[in-house]
């Protein structure tokens, strides 16, 4: 497990990178986007990769890691709008930005490696295919519990089904670069 450890801190790194290019380029802009655009944004990201799973022609040349990458940085935004509620203007700088990415991603590694403890690692089994389908589902869970207002009566909430998408997304980019 130490080697998933290894190969999960140099995509998030990667991630967070982009993360901070983008915030100096513009800005928190992001912030007033309410927690459905995001999960709409998650969601077109997932299913342009399975589209490019799908079809051997592609017509803009840009691949599955791009969107992978787009999925972890947009689901950590969904994390901090969770904890922070939409704004109405820009309030984020960089480095409190970076400050909550960095927050937020140390839950979901926690998580994955809790999960990855229980379940032996399966998921190096899987195929980079399934685990775009379970962020689809995923997606599709958070759009059903946002529908209902954010209320569960015995399912996980929203921030466990982000966690679950960023883990999935890492685990394709861990399949992908090896």
């Amino acid at each position: 497990m130490s080697k998933t450890s290894k190969q999960y801190d140099t995509i998030i790194e990667n991630c967070r990178s982009l993360f901070i290019n983008k915030m100096t380029d513009y800005g928190s802009a992001w912030r007033i986007l309410r927690l459905p655009s995001l999960t709409d944004q998650i969601f077109i990201k997932a299913q342009r990769i399975r589209q490019l799973q799908q079809n051997t022609t592609r017509k803009v040349d840009e691949g599955e890691q791009s969107e992978f990458i787009g999925i972890i940085n947009y689901s950590i935004m969904a994390l901090i709008q969770l904890e922070k509620g939409a704004a109405e203007t820009p309030d984020l700088n960089t480095g409190k930005a970076t400050e909550l990415y960095d927050k937020h991603i140390q839950i979901t590694k926690s998580l994955m490696e809790n999960k990855n403890h229980d379940y032996g690692e399966a998921w190096r089994d899987m195929r980079i295919s399934s685990l775009t389908d379970l962020i689809l589902q995923k997606l599709l869970r958070v759009k059903q519990i946002e529908d209902n207002k954010g209320k569960t009566i015995v399912s996980e909430g929203l921030d466990a089904n982000y966690h679950d998408m960023i883990n999935y997304a890492v685990f394709a980019l861990i399949h992908m670069s090896e």
